[in-house]
């Protein structure tokens, strides 16, 4: 039975921003905070999680190996995303209340901690934010977003080899995906798996006619084709901003937010390819309360979750000015060793914060 085991206060306060997992430690880079300066440039951020001891640490701000001379480091953004292949985070995309969007690929070797900016060739995506990003071997997968200079959704697929450094536009076969973004994108096996995202109902330029999708997208990328998929009987919500990750070869989907709905989500929902059918999961347990932009990542057999925003208690009306950003974090525990009850919440000490 899945449980959710763990509740943890005290993390760092973010919101939009990405995470991998390496071995049993979380890295998140970057997002935002309600009422932080995000008008002075400055480094991203990365804080490491460790999933033994139960804490947090703030890595220190990269100082320039020479002086006067700007260090090789991303500046703090939201809505990016980040792959780990092998041993480096590849950093990809986002956006900054000052710059703008960003196409510049950075790399973050795990081991050094030390950031590079790797040549790349072939066709570079346009900058954007709110799009995916997911993996097969040594290759990255880009899919959707908004993007900056054509001002609107995308429903292009990129691909970064990243043995060769080069970037490839894929000419897909079949009826493509609708433009959209803060979407999510899970690879199970050769095929990645689309799923929500806000697009509008006109096309791909926004005319404030949202629409939140709730079917299930289907690429090979083996043929480079969007599949014919069948209908699924029972359908979670369309929504945004929620997290999504495989397991045991199924989709899971947890939280997010339906403007239409004006409903933030915390319901739990497992996706089976070989059926093609959804199923609601209960697990048991005090899991996080309705939110959306969190992260999530796998850590064994334990499911990672935290920060994201929420509408405020006081106000419950769920509009970017009234939203509590978050400092917590949960683990939904998929082994057969689960605790007999969850875990209350408990402060935990960050350290190098």
């Amino acid at each position: 039975m899945l449980r959710w085991t763990v509740h943890l206060e005290g993390g760092p306060r973010r919101v939009n921003h990405a995470a991998v997992a390496v071995g049993h430690r979380v890295y998140s880079f970057g997002g935002y905070c309600s009422g932080e300066d995000y008008e002075t440039l400055r480094q991203i951020d990365v804080h490491i999680f460790n999933a033994v001891s139960l804490r947090w640490t703030k890595l220190p701000p990269v100082r320039p190996a020479i002086r006067g001379q700007a260090p090789v480091v991303p500046y703090m953004r939201y809505g990016h995303s980040t792959v780990l292949i092998d041993d480096t985070v590849f950093l990809w995309g986002g956006r900054n209340d000052t710059e703008g969007a960003c196409n510049v690929l950075y790399a973050f070797d795990v081991n050094t901690h030390k950031w590079s900016t790797p040549r790349v060739s072939g066709t570079v995506p346009g900058a954007r934010d709110g799009h995916s990003a997911c993996v097969l071997g040594k290759t990255m997968y880009i899919f959707g977003g908004y993007e900056q200079l054509a001002d609107c959704f995308s429903n292009d697929i990129h691909k970064l080899d990243t043995s060769t450094m080069t970037w490839t536009l894929i000419c897909t076969k079949g009826n493509p995906a609708r433009w959209r973004d803060f979407h999510s994108a899970t690879m199970l096996g050769s095929h990645m798996y689309v799923f929500g995202g806000r697009a509008d109902r006109f096309g791909p330029f926004h005319s404030n006619n949202e629409i939140y999708c709730n079917r299930i997208r289907v690429f090979d990328t083996r043929t480079e084709a969007w599949l014919d998929c069948p209908p699924t009987p029972v359908l979670p919500e369309g929504r945004r901003s929620h997290s999504a990750f495989g397991y045991n070869g199924e989709l899971y989907i947890f939280g997010g937010y339906n403007a239409r709905l004006n409903r933030h989500f915390h319901d739990l929902w497992k996706f089976n390819p070989a059926s093609f059918t959804w199923k609601k999961i209960e697990p048991k347990g005090k899991g996080p309360c309705p939110r959306r932009r969190q992260c999530c990542c796998i850590v064994g057999d334990k499911i990672v979750l935290f920060g994201g925003t929420s509408p405020s208690p006081e106000e419950g009306l769920g509009d970017e000015f009234d939203l509590i950003d978050h400092s917590d974090l949960h683990v939904l525990d998929f082994s057969k060793y689960t605790y007999s009850q969850s875990a209350p919440a408990i402060k935990v000490p960050v350290c190098g914060w």
